[in-house]
């Protein structure tokens, strides 16, 4: 893929480098603080969105930690050639996640468990829906900038347990409030299949689209595939 930052100065990339580690650091420490609190209240709870919710909080870090691996390199053409690897180990972490979510989603309905009430659970999905969209965003905006395919996969994977979070929290208020245990599970299936949408755009490198060389001169900026109208090959 085509470097789409060649119109930013050596000093602008550093500078939006530094800025991508900064978010990167922030997101992996609230998500070893998220998936501990998740996992435990998860455990308890027999819950199997909450769970995946942990679970997915696990997958945060090392997505965060390959893209923080990507960014320690000092250059810029040494930060694009850890691009690639960096990508396949956010897809395979969507993989990973959609598989466990839907196991244990269906292993849940079909009657082996019952999610309980969980007020821990609930106070971390609603703070969790406050953090995750403006960690996405930042990171969004500095990695379009830069022109990191990467990057923006990581945001969308941040931006993905936003949407967990949304969907965890009906789920356990559901739960709580109208006793429908069924909606856990039922919350745990509509995330996995958005991570599989995810992880097959970041394994195709789909998240940016290259744009001509002096296109990209003139603005320094990247074009999100989305905004063109579909993803590249």
């Amino acid at each position: 893929m085509a470097p789409i930052s060649s119109g930013l100065s050596s000093a602008r990339r550093d500078t939006l480098a530094r800025r991508i580690r900064l978010l990167v650091a922030a997101t992996l420490t609230y998500n070893v603080i998220e998936a501990a609190v998740a996992l435990t209240a998860g455990t308890l709870a027999s819950s199997a969105a909450l769970t995946g919710f942990g679970l997915d909080s696990v997958i945060e870090v090392s997505s965060a930690a390959a893209v923080a691996w990507q960014f320690s390199a000092s250059g810029h053409e040494a930060r694009e050639a850890r691009e690639k690897v960096t990508l396949r180990i956010i897809a395979f972490s969507f993989f990973a996640l959609a598989m466990y979510l839907t196991v244990d989603a269906l292993s849940t309905l079909t009657g082996s468990g019952e999610a309980q009430h969980s007020v821990p659970g609930i106070v971390l999905a609603a703070a969790s829906l406050i953090v995750m969209p403006f960690l996405s965003s930042a990171q969004r905006r500095a990695g379009r900038e830069l022109g990191s395919v990467s990057a923006v996969a990581d945001s969308r994977q941040t931006l993905l347990c936003t949407y967990l979070s949304g969907v965890v929290l009906v789920g356990l208020l559901a739960n709580s409030l109208l006793g429908w245990s069924w909606a856990d599970p039922i919350a745990a299936l509509a995330i996995a299949a958005v991570a599989v949408k995810e992880g097959r755009d970041a394994w195709r490198g789909g998240t940016c689209c290259p744009i001509p060389a002096a296109a990209a001169a003139t603005t320094g900026t990247a074009v999100d595939c989305h905004d063109v109208g579909g993803c590249c090959p």
